[in-house]
């Protein structure tokens, strides 16, 4: 069986893939929640369940044609993995005063909590670069 670090390296691989649906759910527990923290495209922050998860995964194939993730640091300790992550991303729209075609590049703070294999909390710190 793998180790959470290892599925969580998995998860992100997912995500930049542009994973949506059953290639996305299967990192979670049914139960799962998400929490965004504040941030420049997020400005209240949110929480979502595996539901809000997968059509938020949906909502951002739009925005983003092209994204990358480079996994800087991760700290793994029982149930829990921490993860500081560099992104890439160019956007198919415009977002802000980026017109489409534009990169866009964030720093995030990942912290994921596990229970058999499953993620069953998320916590994201996103950190966007100025444009």
């Amino acid at each position: 069986m793998p180790s959470n670090l290892e599925i969580a390296c998995d998860y992100i691989r997912a995500v930049e893939e542009g994973a949506t649906g059953p290639a996305l759910a299967k990192f979670f527990d049914s139960g799962a929640v998400a929490q965004w923290y504040p941030n420049r495209l997020d400005v209240n922050g949110r929480t979502a369940d595996l539901a809000g998860m997968l059509a938020s995964a949906e909502r951002a194939r739009k925005i983003v044609s092209q994204q990358s993730y480079k996994i800087e640091n991760a700290v793994a300790e029982g149930d829990r993995v921490a993860l500081e992550v560099s992104w890439a991303g160019t956007v198919a729209v415009p977002v802000g005063s980026l017109a489409a075609g534009s990169e866009m590049r964030a720093h995030f703070a990942l912290f994921l909590e596990f229970r058999g294999g499953k993620i069953v909390r998320q916590r994201n710190y996103d950190c966007f670069d100025p444009w």
